[in-house]
C-alpha cells in the first residue's frame, strides 16, 4: 500500500477511535475534554438570570433618560412662552402713560366694576401706553393706546381662549376724527372719564373685543402687585397691593408717582401636560394658587411657610402638594419679574 494512502487510513482510524473512546468515557462518567466543555443546568440558569438583570437595568436607564429628556423639553416650552409674554409686558409697562389726569384700572384702585379694588383670583390691568395698538381707521392715528391684560374667564362651551392670557392693544384716534371712536380721556374724577365706563371689555374677564389677542395660550394664572419707592430714609421701599403710599399721606394712584415697579407672577403649563387636565381641573388648580397679600402669605392659608406674601413661593408649594396627576403638574412652571417704571 502506498505510504500516502496508508497515512490517510491511519488518520481516519485514529479519529474513529477517539470518538468511540470519548463516548465510552462519557458513558462511564469519566471527565473527558468534550464533557468538561459543556454547560450545566445551573450555569445556564445563572447566565440567563444575569442576562435578564442586565436587560432590566438597561431598560431602566433608557426610561430615566427619556423622562429627563421629556421634562427638559417641557421646561424649555414653558420658558419660551414665559419669556415672550414677560418681554411683551416689559415693553408695555416701560411706555405706560404716567399722568395724574388719566385713569388706571389696576389692583388697589377703586375701580367701579364687579372686580373692585381687591381683584380676587386672576388679576386684570388696563392703562394708557404709547405703544402701537389696533386702530379702527388707518387715518388720524394718535400715539396712545389702551393696553389691558387678563386671563380669559369666559366659560362658554368650546371657547378656545378660556384660561389663557390675553392682551388688548386698542389704538386711539385724534379727537373729532370720528364720533363713533372714543379717544383717550382725561380723568376728571367722574365715572364718565374712566376706562371701565368707556371700554368695559378692557376691565371684564369674559367680555369679547376684537382688539384682544391671546399671547399666552399656556399661561393660566396671572397675579401682580407693587413695589413702592418709600421716601428718603424715613420710609423704606415696601411691597403692597395699593399703588400709592399711605405712609406719606397719598390716597390715589396719581400717575403711579409712588410705584417703583410692578411685580408680575405667572404660572405656565406646557402643551403636553395641559392635555392631561380638563378645563375644570385647570380652573381648580388656578384657584389653589392664591392671591398676593402683604399680611398673609399665600401658603398661610394651608399652614405653609412663605416669604411674606410672595406668590411664587406659595404657588410652588401648592403645586408640590397638588393631588392632580404628577405628569401634568411636572409641566407647570412659576415665573416672577419686576417691571421698573420709567420716571
Amino acid at each position: 500500500m502506498p505510504e500516502g494512502r496508508y497515512k490517510a487510513v491511519a488518520a481516519v482510524a485514529t479519529a474513529l477511535w477517539a470518538v468511540t473512546h470519548r463516548k465510552q468515557n462519557c458513558k462511564n462518567g469519566s471527565q473527558s475534554r468534550g464533557y468538561r466543555a459543556a454547560f450545566t443546568l445551573v450555569e445556564l440558569s445563572v447566565t440567563m438570570g444575569v442576562l435578564v438583570l442586565l436587560v432590566f437595568l438597561f431598560t431602566q436607564l433608557l426610561n430615566s433618560a427619556a423622562n429627563i429628556t421629556i421634562l427638559g423639553h417641557k421646561q424649555m416650552d414653558a420658558d419660551s412662552e414665559a419669556r415672550q409674554v414677560l418681554d411683551r409686558m416689559a415693553v408695555d409697562f416701560a411706555q405706560m402713560v404716567k399722568r395724574s389726569d388719566v385713569d388706571y384700572f389696576a389692583k388697589g384702585t377703586a375701580a367701579p366694576n364687579s372686580i373692585g379694588g381687591t381683584m380676587n383670583g386672576n388679576d386684570q390691568i388696563a392703562y394708557y401706553s404709547t405703544v402701537p395698538g389696533y386702530y379702527p381707521t388707518s387715518s388720524y392715528q394718535s400715539p396712545i393706546s389702551l393696553i389691558a391684560y387678563r386671563i380669559n374667564q369666559d366659560t362658554t362651551a368650546g371657547n378656545p381662549a378660556y384660561l389663557k392670557l390675553q392682551r388688548m392693544g386698542k389704538g386711539f384716534t385724534w379727537n373729532g376724527a370720528a364720533p363713533s371712536y372714543t379717544p383717550i380721556l382725561f380723568f376728571n374724577n367722574t365715572s364718565a372719564t374712566t376706562i371701565s365706563a368707556n371700554w368695559p371689555a378692557a376691565v371684564d374677564g369674559s367680555a369679547t373685543d376684537p382688539d384682544y389677542e391671546t399671547i399666552g395660550p399656556q399661561v393660566f394664572r396671572f397675579e401682580y402687585y407693587y413695589l413702592l419707592k418709600g421716601e428718603g430714609t424715613t420710609y423704606a421701599p415696601v411691597v403692597t397691593d395699593t399703588p400709592w403710599d399711605t405712609r406719606i399721606g397719598h390716597t390715589s394712584v396719581s400717575g403711579m408717582q409712588d410705584v417703583a415697579a410692578i411685580i408680575v407672577d405667572i404660572a405656565v403649563i406646557d402643551p403636553k401636560s395641559k392635555v392631561l387636565l380638563t378645563d375644570a381641573q385647570m380652573a381648580t388648580l388656578a384657584g389653589q394658587l392664591i392671591d398676593h397679600s402683604p399680611t398673609m402669605g399665600p401658603g398661610d392659608l394651608f399652614g405653609w411657610d412663605t416669604n411674606n406674601g410672595d406668590p411664587a413661593d406659595g404657588w410652588q408649594t401648592a403645586l408640590n402638594k397638588s393631588t392632580l396627576p404628577r405628569p401634568a403638574i411636572s409641566g407647570i412652571r412659576v415665573y416672577e419679574r419686576y417691571f421698573y417704571l420709567n420716571q
